[in-house]
């Protein structure tokens, strides 16, 4: 029997993935793994039974990532899976930054006791007329699971597309129009671009080439075409605000559309503020909810790693008498101490696969014969072991 602790409330449709093999709930104590959403995790302290925390979201924040790693315990998120909802709210951002519909709206509110209210519209519309998205340039910074999807929606709205990712994947790239216009460079876009979208992770390094922290400054501003619209649905601190202001003031910036209103931003003119509804759709909350319980699943009863934040994506099919699944240090010789402890103790490696991930590593070891525990007990005394699992 597992025990899967809920942090926040989570659907149905990801509760109900799991089976009378697990217990599930709130009140749970002693937790095999933990789902959340949005709560913080970074005060808590973690029981050394606990193998695994699932994020129903992209984003990780609320989670002490590193220290999570150091215990041995998987992180998994859900790329993706709240992508087409984000996706829908980018292109929503556009319009209202074309067309005056937020002004148009309010102005219909505060004259809705004008008994000729029909006859003052066709005389005051004028106020709020705008543009079209067809023929405008976009360019697409980050062409992942929102950004590609992206790219091939504004094309069907007559838009010119240019995107620039350089770590974009060949999955990501076979899904992506051929119509969008692959650029090298930020620079690229900002010279060209009437609207520019941002959809890249924040990444905070003190080196300045590693670090997307405020990646978009008074410099890259000053690059942009006069009367840009700038659209941020993936982080906050991507944006440098002080730069913003000064980039509206002058005109630079025609509007900011942003889903992450801040203390600056919030009532900044020209600023459309959204309260963080990228994700937040039941369509979306379900789709997460599912892919993190399938990912604990899957984890915890068959050691494969998907998605994971803090370790290497690792997986093979249990083929073998026993599964041994050991988190470590991605140091040299590991995986050449665990075939020698396995040979010594007379057992056959059936299958293997090792993977690393900054400086930490995963390996599953698929074993014929007989394991006894003091076979494992010499893995585990090996050096640089974190953390092993034994699956038959």
């Amino acid at each position: 029997m597992y025990n899967i602790k809920l942090l926040n409330k989570i659907s149905k449709y990801g509760t109900d993935v799991f089976d009378t093999s697990y217990v599930c709930g709130e009140d749970v104590s002693s937790p095999d793994a933990i789902l959340v959403r949005s709560a913080s995790m970074h005060e808590m302290e973690f029981d050394n039974k606990l193998l695994a925390i699932a994020r129903a979201g992209a984003g990780v924040n609320n989670i002490p990532i590193d220290r999570c790693a150091e215990q041995g315990i998987v992180v998994f998120n859900t790329p993706g899976a709240n992508a087409n909802a984000v996706k829908e709210l980018v292109i929503a951002g556009m319009l209202l930054a074309s067309r005056d519909v937020i002004g148009g709206v309010e102005w219909v509110k505060e004259n809705a006791a004008d008994p000729d209210i029909a006859k003052s519209v066709e005389k005051n519309k004028s106020k709020f007329a705008g543009n079209e998205l067809r023929g405008k340039k976009l360019g697409v910074i980050g062409l992942g699971a929102i950004g590609g999807p992206l790219s091939n929606t504004a094309r069907h709205f007559g838009m010119e597309v240019y995107g620039c990712d350089p770590y974009i994947t060949i999955d990501a790239a076979w899904n992506i129009s051929r119509d969008v216009k692959r650029v090298k460079t930020r620079e690229e876009l900002y010279e060209i671009c009437d609207f520019i979208t941002l959809h890249i992770p924040l990444i905070k390094n003190p080196d300045p080439s590693k670090s997307t922290e405020k990646i978009i400054n008074k410099a890259a501003f000053d690059m942009m075409k006069d009367g840009v619209v700038l659209l941020n649905f993936a982080r906050d601190a991507l944006v440098d605000d002080d730069a913003l202001a000064e980039a509206i003031e002058s005109g630079k910036v025609r509007k900011y559309v942003t889903d992450f209103p801040n203390a600056k931003t919030a009532g900044m003119k020209n600023v459309i503020a959204i309260p963080h509804l990228g994700a937040s759709t039941e369509e979306s909350e379900d789709n997460c909810a599912m892919m993190a319980a399938h990912e604990l699943r899957d984890y915890i009863e068959n050691g494969n790693i998907k998605n994971s934040v803090n370790f290497p994506d690792a997986s093979l099919p249990h083929s073998g008498d026993y599964r041994l699944c050991v988190l470590h240090k991605n140091t040299p010789g590991i995986v050449a101490q665990l075939a020698t402890v396995v040979a010594d103790e007379k057992l056959n490696i059936a299958n293997m696969v090792n993977k690393s991930k900054g400086d930490f590593a995963y390996t599953i070891v698929e074993i014929n014969g007989a394991l006894k525990q003091s076979s494992v007990d010499k893995i585990s005394s090996l050096d640089n072991i974190i953390r092993i699992r034994v699956i038959q």
